[in-house]
């Protein structure tokens, strides 16, 4: 049985890297395709797969040849999916994804097929011993309701959710992720969340003000800035790492389930971001979310190599 379970989205990334995005008047090249698995969740979960920890995906898949790759980009990892619910149908989690050749940054393209958008994973599909198996529970937003009880579950077992506050340059955030986060041991959030979610623009005060909503600990990733960490005992930065970027297409996602390995470990909380933005950094180094996501040993060296040791 897993250790870590998420509740969200996987899809079929197909990833093209161009330096130039093509218009109706001019064509253009690209230097790089692939197709790799996508999603907040999703990638989330290998990167704990690849770490060496157990982990399980829920949510929806389709029933046609798209359905069946998005699912082998996660069971080709080792990741369960035992417990998906199928939606007779083609599968509609799909995701253009244009990587800049120079900087390594991306913009995204929905694909959808029309007609009847297919139902989201719905409470009474979970499994509630399988969720409660696991230690930990990662959940993205995604399948809103199916989360919000897997997470009511874990809290009344004592068990840590951990929640992805997406990256976002909106004022505020919707009254549902507030009500999620009151449900949440430790979140993490992307550029602009902390703002939006607190009205704080300072990163620290903004964790302080975020750990009054539920939060134990509250993670501020800054992309090339590194990550601010807060809880009520101690406030600290860890920066980035300097590495060739290909391609940042799920860092974030990977700093997350990175971040989850780490907590099992036990490490201090300082080690367990180093290590998460390690995971993250070399990922950035090959084009794809889960492809270049390292193995454990890789990253220690990693670490070592920078004059960081992490107990085992």
């Amino acid at each position: 049985m897993p250790t870590v379970v998420g509740v969200g989205l996987a899809c079929l990334d197909v990833l093209i890297r161009l330096r130039e995005m093509p218009t109706w008047e001019h064509g253009g090249r690209i230097s790089a395709f692939s197709f790799d698995g996508g999603g907040p969740v999703g990638t989330a979960l290998v990167a704990v797969q690849k770490l060496g920890v157990q982990a399980g995906y829920l949510g929806t898949v389709g029933t046609d040849r798209v359905a069946r790759l998005k699912l082998g980009f996660l069971t080709e990892y080792g990741v369960d999916v035992s417990r998906v619910a199928v939606r007779e149908g083609p599968e509609t989690q799909v995701v253009i994804v244009y990587v800049d050749e120079d900087t390594g940054e991306r913009t995204f393209a929905g694909v959808w097929g029309g007609g009847e958008r297919p139902q989201g994973l719905q409470p009474e599909e979970l499994d509630k011993d399988y969720v409660l198996s696991a230690d930990y529970l990662h959940l993205d937003g995604m399948n809103y309701e199916a989360g919000m009880q897997a997470a009511r579950w874990m809290k009344e077992a004592g068990k840590t959710v951990v929640y992805d506050g997406h990256k976002t340059s909106a004022d505020s955030v919707p009254q549902q992720v507030r009500d999620a986060i009151e449900l949440v041991d430790v979140l993490i959030c992307g550029e602009g969340f902390g703002r939006a979610l607190t009205g704080r623009s300072d990163l620290y005060e903004a964790g302080e003000a975020a750990l009054d909503l539920g939060p134990r600990i509250v993670v501020q990733t800054e992309g090339a800035g590194g990550s601010y960490t807060v809880t009520r005992d101690e406030r600290f930065h860890v920066p980035a790492f300097q590495v060739p970027v290909i391609d940042t297409t799920g860092a974030g996602d990977v700093f997350h389930g990175a971040y989850i390995v780490g907590l099992t470990h036990g490490w201090q909380l300082q080690q367990v971001a180093q290590f998460a933005t390690a995971v993250s950094a070399i990922k950035c180094t090959g084009l794809g979310g889960r492809a270049p996501i390292p193995g454990y040993e890789e990253v220690m060296a990693f670490l070592s190599e920078r004059g960081i040791k992490i107990e085992e």
